[in-house]
C-alpha cells in the first residue's frame, strides 16, 4: 500500500510543479559539491559550495534553480547539494587523519551525523535522485546499496554518476557492470569531462 502511495505521490508532484527537485547524493568526498558547483556554474555562473579533503564538510542541504539543455531540450531544476551519507562516523578520523584537536573532532562529528539524518529525510522530497560514486573506490559499498534501496522504495528515477575519471585508478567499468539496471555517465565533475553527456542524460531520465 506504502508502495503505491508513494507512486502517486510522485506522480502529482511531476504534473503539479514547474521545477523538478533533483538532489545529488552520495558518499563523502565522491564529488558532490564539486559536480553541484559544476552544473550551477555552468547555467548560473554561480557556484554552490565550499569543497574540501575534510569528510562532511558540506553540513545541510542546498539548493539552486537552474534550466539545463542539451541540444533543443531543456529542463528546469532545482538541484539539491546535500550532506555525504555514512553508516558510521567516527570523531577519531578527524582528530587521527586530518589533524584536529578532539573537542573539534567531536563537533565535527555530530554535525556530520545530523547531516546525514537531513539527507536522507529529504529524500521524501525529491523527484529524482543523481547518486555519486567515486570511481576510484569499490562501488558495493552499504552507502551506494543503500541509497539504492530507498531510491527504489520511493519509486524515484535514479541516474548513477561516475566520478573521478580524471584519476589512473578510476574504473567506470566496474560501476557499469555491478549496477547494470542504471544508466550510467562517467565524468570528471573537477576537469568537466563528459559533462555534457551528463546533462543530456538528466534530460533523458528525467524530463
Amino acid at each position: 500500500m506504502g508502495i503505491f502511495k508513494s507512486f502517486w505521490k510522485r506522480i502529482f508532484r511531476l504534473f503539479s510543479k514547474k521545477n523538478w527537485k533533483l538532489g545529488i547524493y552520495g558518499a563523502p568526498n565522491a564529488g558532490k559539491t564539486t559536480l553541484a558547483n559544476r552544473i550551477s556554474q555552468d547555467w548560473s555562473q554561480m557556484a554552490m559550495g565550499m569543497t574540501s579533503e575534510v569528510p562532511h564538510e558540506t553540513k545541510t542541504v542546498k539548493s539552486k534553480e537552474v534550466t539545463i539543455q542539451s541540444g533543443k531540450k531543456k529542463i528546469s531544476l532545482n538541484i539539491y547539494d546535500t550532506p555525504g551519507i555514512a553508516t558510521e562516523i567516527d570523531f577519531y578520523n578527524f582528530v587521527e587523519k586530518y589533524g584536529f584537536d578532539e573537542e573539534e573532532g567531536k563537533r565535527r562529528a555530530k554535525e556530520g551525523t545530523k547531516g546525514v539524518i537531513e539527507a536522507i529525510k529529504w529524500l521524501d522530497n525529491m523527484d529524482g535522485i543523481l547518486l555519486v560514486m567515486d570511481a576510484t573506490e569499490d562501488p558495493f559499498n552499504q552507502v551506494n546499496i543503500t541509497l539504492l534501496g530507498n531510491c527504489r522504495a520511493r519509486n524515484l528515477p535514479v541516474l548513477i554518476v561516475a566520478n573521478k575519471m580524471d584519476l589512473k585508478n578510476a574504473s567506470y567499468k566496474k560501476i557499469v557492470n555491478g549496477f547494470d539496471e542504471d544508466t550510467v555517465i562517467p565524468i570528471s565533475a573537477l576537469e568537466g569531462t563528459n559533462i555534457d553527456k551528463l546533462y543530456k542524460g538528466i534530460i533523458k531520465v528525467f524530463r
